[in-house]
């Protein structure tokens, strides 16, 4: 049974009043990169670019802007100039590993000054140790303790870990998000950041009570004002049910949660056929997605969705999301109090 003094001296520790409308949590996140609240815009390929960026880090959270979508390092460098002028908080730039080389834009990035650089899929090491000679800090992107400590042994200075209600690319075990964040928390003795099925302070609050340090949060600030993403999918995402997403890709080893669509559902029924890999790469070619997060056509493409989709309920500015998720969690702890007192 926990004690409710200690309880509340836990509390302290992270939750700490600045204000009569919000609170700033403090968490080793926040300090290791200067937030006000730990709360992670994900890379969100082709949706986040500076504008979002810069919403989420001028509300106290950290923005990224995605490489995933732009066309070589001089449009990275232009993203981070605009980025600049937009907010004089800390942002970092999210690097996809594996189907490009990305030594050209992380140049490009730290050259620009960038000092939080994310880092997802592939094999993370050198890439920390080039950030590691400038003193930028790293997240990589992970599924479950395993990678986390490859993660850690590999340099970085935290880890987010997405569950299976994840949106986008998840891991291979089917394991959720409130399993996967205690097991990686005891795992490594880095920060861990929850990922998958986050959207409102209610699951701030929960996933710091599973020892998590903050989330990062993709499908949720798709649903953002600021989301360069096409209004149908935005709409769509507020209209989702949990039941309306799926999973692709399971048969290339990398599955991935999508909205349910005809087109994502062919390539469900592709792969159980066993089709040749040479076409069912070409169904879930970048073109596929660009047609539903660029072009608005849900049919005929798939679009990543997260099972949060079901907490969503409408398309807003990102500086209103998070500012909402901090009284939820305010008031959700506040709930807690009085349940121990």
């Amino acid at each position: 049974m926990v004690d409710p003094a200690q309880m509340r001296q836990h509390d302290r520790e992270f939750l700490q009043p600045r204000g009569t409308m919000s609170h700033a949590i403090e968490t080793r996140v926040t300090r290791l990169l200067g937030i006000r609240y730990p709360i992670v815009q994900g890379g969100l390929a082709r949706v986040a670019f500076a504008d979002l960026a810069a919403a989420v880090s001028n509300a106290g959270g950290l923005g990224q802007i995605s490489t995933a979508g732009l066309d070589g390092p001089e449009a990275l460098r232009a993203e981070i100039r605009r980025c600049r002028s937009l907010t004089d908080k800390p942002f970092a730039v999210n690097f996809p590993i594996g189907r490009n080389d990305i030594t050209p834009g992380l140049e490009a990035a730290l050259e620009e000054g960038v000092r939080i650089i994310a880092l997802t899929a592939g094999n993370p090491a050198p890439f920390i140790r080039r950030c590691e000679q400038v003193g930028a800090k790293t997240l990589v992107l992970t599924a479950g303790p395993e990678l986390a400590r490859k993660a850690e042994a590999a340099g970085a200075d935290m880890v987010a870990t997405v569950g299976y209600e994840g949106g986008g690319h998840i891991g291979r075990s089917d394991e959720t998000t409130m399993v996967m964040v205690p097991r990686t928390v005891a795992a490594v003795r880095i920060p861990v950041l929850a990922s998958g099925g986050i959207a409102t302070g209610a699951g701030l609050l929960a996933a710091l009570a599973l020892g998590a340090e903050g989330v990062e949060m993709g499908t949720r600030f798709v649903a953002s004002a600021e989301a360069i993403a096409h209004d149908n999918y935005k709409n769509a995402l507020a209209a989702a049910a949990p039941g309306d997403t799926m999973l692709i890709k399971r048969t290339l080893g990398m599955p991935g949660r999508v909205l349910r669509s005809p087109h994502a559902e062919r390539i469900v029924a592709a792969e159980a056929a066993g089709v040749p890999r040479e076409e069912l790469i070409a169904m879930i070619a970048g073109a596929a997605n660009a047609r539903g997060t660029d072009g608005g056509d849900l049919a005929d493409s798939y679009v990543w969705a997260g099972q949060c989709v079901g907490l969503i309920d409408g398309v807003e500015p990102a500086g209103a999301i998070i500012a909402r998720m901090a009284e939820e969690a305010s008031a959700g702890l506040a709930r807690l109090r009085g349940m121990m007192a």
